[in-house]
Order: C-alpha cells, then structure tokens, then sequence
C-alpha cells in the first residue's frame, strides 16, 4: 500500500490467502487475521482508518460477513473494536481465560 500500487498490493493479500489452510492445518485454538495500520494503496501512506479483523476458532460466532474487506468487517459481528481489546477476545475464544472481562 505504502508504494501505491494496487495490484501489488492485492496480489500480496491473495498469496496470503494462499497460506490459511497451511495455518489451519496446525490445528489452532484462534486464528487472527488483521493488519497493525491501514495503508489504502490509493493514499500511499498510513491512515487513520480502520483495519479489518477477523477471528476464526470453534468457540467463535458467525456473523453474516462473506468477505475479508474493511466494509464487511466494520458491519460484522466485532464491529470495529480498540486494539487492547483484541488479546482478551482472542483468550476467551481460545476458552483459555476463566472469565471475560474481569
């Protein structure tokens, strides 16, 4: 995104997604998939926009969302979240904390 190019930058997304059944093939409690900044390759730069998120294990609930894209993302079932909310919500879909937010 940084550089501009869109087609790069897709094309880069797309090899990632070629990576997941590889990454679920390792049998994790949680799968996370997020980005630590947008970077809109329309702006070449950082932004202030918000990155999409998605959550994947067998604690989590389906929400009605049938692509990874900011859109999709911001009307999901997460919504959009602050980023220190992201490990606890990782944990309690991994059963790994004893209670939600205490």
């Amino acid at each position: 995104g940084e550089d501009g190019d869109f087609a790069r930058k897709r094309q880069a997304l797309r090899d990632f997604d070629a990576c997941v059944p590889e990454l679920l093939a390792l049998n994790p409690n949680v799968l996370i998939v997020a980005g630590d900044h947008s970077t809109p390759a329309m702006m070449a730069a950082h932004s202030w926009h918000p990155v999409p998120l998605l959550i994947w294990g067998d604690n989590v609930r389906t929400d009605a969302s049938h692509h990874f894209d900011e859109g999709e993302c911001a009307a999901g079932g997460l919504g959009t979240i602050p980023a220190k909310e992201l490990l606890p919500l990782a944990f309690a879909h991994a059963m790994r904390l004893a209670k939600f937010g205490a």
